[in-house]
């Protein structure tokens, strides 16, 4: 069915526009029509049923919608605030040239540059349109149908038809850490080699290999048995112990919903999570993850390998927080029951103290018994810069002394969690994932993991 366009409706504006100001403005016209200068009704609707004529027929000209090929090429995954291409493939099978308009379903979150386009295609010609969407929400974007619509030689009139392209989109949390974890990566192993070759140095927790004793070896690394087999000193060196366990706990309640620069708190804490699963599985180690809120929403095993991350990236990129207080009980059992083995549990949360002293606090226990626990919150640097900032009214006085009383019940809460056994990372947006892995590997030298 022929659908009117843009350009009709303007000529019909400009038709009745023209005939409110005549005829009698118009000389020697007014005198010769059969009726007044404010008769005009008639002519106006007149003219308007011509044009809806003209517009019926050019609209039947235009041949059928459906008939112009179209397809879209866009990624199948793409990280938050991150800009991606989209492309729109045109071609006109017919052998006249053919105006086509068209309209595609993007949410507006994905604050695409161009949703909606008019080109002209050749006869038996393509055409290609191409823009850049920037998403601003994490999760699925299901893009279903796609507006095709061909105008006729006119102008005036179309035919529309809707296309089927179903496609989904993922927009997943953004590494804005992965250079520092690829860093630290390298770092660990740079400096494994140099441990394991250097005079002298052959620290760790695993046995790696026999060698000759050279000066500076410590006495107590000498192996005596291989010695007295040899008839020269020989030494043991170790590594760092590999297929050790990190397990990430993130909170996705109530307290991750607010912001530090502009960022949800669970956004920083996905961040850290990523963070610590490239650096430990890089490292050899496994990795798994725990999503909670009221309820466990998503449980990842523990695996090596570089296809962990991507594993634990679907497992949470689609979580939106919660506006419910968290069940660290509920989390914390099904942690331990999951896995039995001694791991590295990283809690991610926020220090509110009343949360902490009424959930964390009675349900840490769980996990401190048999596992290494680091408690990581994202601390807000302008609540740190309002305790120190100058003085210069009321309003100034009562920010600042809400700020200080904000950051001594923080402080309060971290004191309660080290004196459980916990060990607390409480760090600005910009390094919270890095002082985590930082911990991870600190930890993994000692031996303590």
């Amino acid at each position: 069915m022929p659908v009117p366009t843009r350009r009709l409706a303007i000529l019909a504006v400009l038709v009745a526009v023209a005939m409110l100001f005549g005829p009698d403005s118009w000389p020697g016209v007014a005198d010769t029509l059969p009726v007044g200068p404010w008769d005009l009704p008639g002519p106006v609707v007149a003219a308007n049923v011509v044009l809806l004529g003209l517009a019926a027929i050019d609209g039947l000209l235009a041949g059928k919608a459906g008939s112009v090929e179209i397809d879209r090429e866009m990624p199948r995954a793409i990280a938050l605030n991150v800009r991606g291409d989209v492309t729109w493939n045109l071609r006109n099978p017919g052998p006249v040239r053919r105006t086509v308009a068209f309209g595609d379903e993007f949410a507006p979150s994905l604050r695409a540059g161009v949703r909606r386009a008019r080109v002209t295609l050749p006869a038996r010609g393509s055409a290609t349109v191409a823009t850049e969407i920037m998403p601003a929400r994490r999760g699925d974007f299901a893009i279903e149908n796609l507006v095709v619509r061909v105008e006729g030689p006119l102008g005036l009139g179309a035919r529309q038809h809707r296309r089927s392209l179903p496609a989904l989109l993922r927009v997943l949390p953004p590494f804005r850490s992965s250079d520092d974890a690829e860093l630290r990566i390298g770092q660990s192993r740079i400096l494994e080699v140099g441990l394991r070759s250097s005079r002298g140095l052959g620290t760790g927790t695993e046995f790696d290999q026999l060698r000759e004793y050279v000066p500076d070896d410590e006495y107590r690394r000498i192996d005596w048995s291989a010695t007295a087999r040899a008839g020269r000193p020989i030494v043991r060196t170790f590594r760092a112990e590999q297929n050790q366990r990190v397990v990430c706990l993130l909170d996705n309640g109530r307290v991750m919903a607010g912001r530090v620069a502009n960022v949800p708190r669970v956004e920083h804490a996905m961040d850290a999570v990523l963070t610590l699963a490239r650096v430990s599985t890089g490292l050899g180690d496994k990795c798994g993850l725990v999503t909670f809120d009221r309820e466990v929403r998503s449980v990842v095993a523990p695996a090596a390998g570089r296809g962990q991350l991507g594993r634990i990236t679907r497992a949470m990129y689609a979580l939106q927080p919660v506006l419910v207080e968290s069940d660290y009980r509920k989390a914390f059992s099904t942690t331990v029951s999951r896995f039995r083995r001694r791991a590295m549990l990283v809690v991610l949360t926020d220090l509110v103290v009343q949360a902490v002293d009424e959930s964390l606090m009675p349900a840490l226990p769980l996990i401190a018994r048999t596992h290494l626990v680091l408690v990581g919150a994202v601390r807000d640097p302008e609540v740190e810069a309002w305790a120190r900032a100058e003085i210069n009214d009321a309003e100034d006085a009562h920010r600042q002394a809400a700020a200080i009383a904000s950051l001594a019940e923080r402080d309060q809460a971290i004191a309660r969690l080290q004196s459980a056994g916990a060990t607390v990372i409480d760090a600005p947006p910009d390094e919270l994932a890095t002082q985590l892995a930082d911990a991870y590997l600190r930890f993994k030298a000692r031996g303590r993991l």
